[in-house]
């Protein structure tokens, strides 16, 4: 997608000095309201963070119609499937009053880069908490820390009965996928849509299309990170011996080098942040207004 405006964005990330992060939502005619705050670890580890219960969803609710149509008309799963889903979920942020696109080209589609640890998934439903940390390599964290996901709002519970019925929808086939955010400095995307499908999809036991936005790379950026994987390519080519087996190693080289290109690809920019008026001191008093009491541990 290429975007011409806003220059900022009503859902921004914002930061201070001292690794300090903040989601802020802003509307026209109301000021601008934090979402989530998080602090960095000193030893790039992972993060705290703390949701304040501010969040608004920038897509209009689904209806289940749109869900049984689109499923009709594509292999729920699929390119085209995917695709009108990520025209959808285009025309509803380039709409929204409060959503993340700012000038500047991005990219919505499914993640490229292995970014999903299977095992991870089973973390998201038991260890969600409004205030909690995020583990990003593991060094003597919890396991339950490893989330590849970040919820900007409680996950409801299974039972629940908007849940109940995307469950339903899971079951016949036709759930619409989870919208996620990636952004980089909590490294982890967050759920901007979807919630209640995320959960529908894990209490059946199994695992949500996700849709990642992010600001695409820079062109020569992803030029330089080809460079690498081509080089290999060309060597495990030129080291190829005739023989019966040269064309099915020649062709699993081929299929190497084409998830490897497609990574690079579709590995995202960094994502934009602005200065939170008034720096740390006021950072600090406004974690202290919307989420009394959470004292991150950061220095560690």
């Amino acid at each position: 997608m290429r975007v011409d405006s806003p220059v900022r964005p009503g859902l921004r990330m914002e930061c201070a000095d001292g690794r300090r992060l903040v989601l802020v939502r802003e509307t026209p005619g109301e000021g601008p309201v934090p979402v989530l705050f998080a602090r960095q670890r000193v030893t790039h580890r992972g993060l705290h963070y703390a949701r304040t219960g501010r969040y608004v969803s920038p897509l209009a609710p689904l209806r289940a119609e749109r869900a049984r149509a689109y499923a009709e008309s594509a292999a729920p799963g699929g390119a085209a499937w995917t695709e009108r889903w990520a025209a959808h979920a285009e025309a509803e942020l380039r709409a929204a009053d409060a959503g993340p696109l700012h000038a500047g080209a991005w990219r919505l589609a499914p993640d490229a880069t292995g970014w999903f640890v299977e095992r991870h998934w089973d973390h998201l439903l038991p260890y969600d908490r409004d205030r909690g940390h995020l583990t990003w390599f593991g060094y003597g964290d919890p396991e339950g820390d490893a989330r590849d996901l970040l919820p900007l709002r409680p996950l409801s519970p299974p039972e629940a009965p908007r849940v109940k019925a995307y469950r339903r929808q899971y079951r016949e086939g036709v759930l619409p996928p989870v919208f996620a955010w990636w952004i980089s400095g909590l490294n982890v995307p967050v759920v901007l849509d979807g919630h209640d499908r995320l959960t529908a999809a894990l209490a059946e036991g199994g695992r949500p299309e996700v849709l990642v936005l992010s600001r695409e790379a820079d062109a020569a950026w992803v030029a330089l990170c080809a460079e690498r994987p081509v080089r290999a390519y060309e060597e495990r080519m030129a080291a190829l011996e005739d023989g019966p087996l040269r064309r099915t190693r020649a062709a699993n080289a081929a299929r190497l080098l084409a998830r490897e290109l497609e990574a690079a690809a579709g590995a995202p920019d960094l994502t934009r942040a602005w200065p939170f008026p008034g720096g740390a001191p006021a950072w600090d008093a406004a974690a202290a207004s919307y989420v009394p009491g959470w004292r991150p541990d950061a220095e560690r």
